[in-house]
């Protein structure tokens, strides 16, 4: 009995030998690698607001965003009678870059939402930027405005916003953007091309609520530097109030999203 039994396990250890290896996966066909690599989201591509309904302006064609701003500031205005509206002499404003929080383009973007209404909260949460007159007169003071540059703190945002420049009306009352900040000798001077009314819903200001002012195309005058386009958009405040007698001022303070372009 010993023998046999030795002699059948034997026989099974030469068929064993005999047999082929086989693979544990009974797939033998080498798998096909997949490709790591991922395509980028696409870039996101700030687009000029609209006022939702009605006659737009007319947009920047070829030309290339450079920035984004948020300017805050004063409306100045002079009154030629009691009863009138005021007339516009210029404006006052300290400008920063926003363009980091419109939605899409940073970690520290902004919803569509907050980003459009940006301004207003600028406007009612944040000191007045300017150097204001100290003697019975209105606005800011005449020999120097504009107080040293400094980055913007907003309530809600992880950094302050970077100061870029000044927004004011020369000697020859042209519209004058002084990017100052951009560091690379950034300068506007313009004309109006077209004026729409602000969105029936825009902040109207506080003390006074005099209403928005009106969303601005600006183009090249012919003597700047690395801009070509301004449009000034989601305006807050800076409308006059009524004039009470002839040789009045008025200096309103306003807030507005500028979009600047270069060819």
């Amino acid at each position: 009995m010993q023998s046999k039994s030795l002699f059948a396990f034997f026989s099974a250890l030469a068929l064993s030998s005999a047999s082929p290896l086989r693979r544990r996966c009974s797939n033998d066909t080498a798998p096909t690698p997949t490709n790591s690599t991922t395509t980028p989201p696409a870039a996101t591509v700030p687009v000029l607001p609209t006022t939702g309904s009605g006659t737009q302006l007319a947009g920047p064609d070829s030309a290339t965003l450079k920035h984004i701003l948020v300017g805050h500031g004063i409306q100045n205005y002079t009154c030629t009678a009691a009863g009138v509206t005021a007339t516009s002499i210029g404006a006052l404003a300290v400008l920063w870059e926003i363009t980091d929080l419109y939605p899409g383009m940073s970690s520290s973007s902004l919803s569509e939402a907050d980003f459009d209404t940006f301004t207003s909260k600028v406007l009612r949460t944040t000191a007045m930027p300017l150097n204001m007159a100290t003697d019975s007169s209105t606005g800011a003071d005449v020999a120097a405005p504009f107080p040293a540059p400094v980055d913007l703190t907003v309530d809600g945002l992880s950094a302050p916003v970077k100061f870029l420049g000044h927004h004011f009306f020369d000697s020859a009352n042209t519209p004058t953007f002084d990017l100052s900040g951009a560091g690379d000798g950034e300068l506007f001077k313009g004309k109006k091309d077209a004026n729409i009314a602000a969105p029936a819903d825009a902040d109207k200001g506080e003390n006074p609520v005099t209403g928005a002012v009106d969303w601005l195309r600006l183009s090249d005058k012919g003597t700047s530097t690395g801009v070509s386009l301004v449009y000034r958009v989601w305006t807050a405040g800076g409308n006059p109030e009524t004039c009470t007698e002839a040789g009045e001022s008025q200096s309103i303070p306003y807030t507005a999203q500028y979009w600047i372009f270069s060819a």
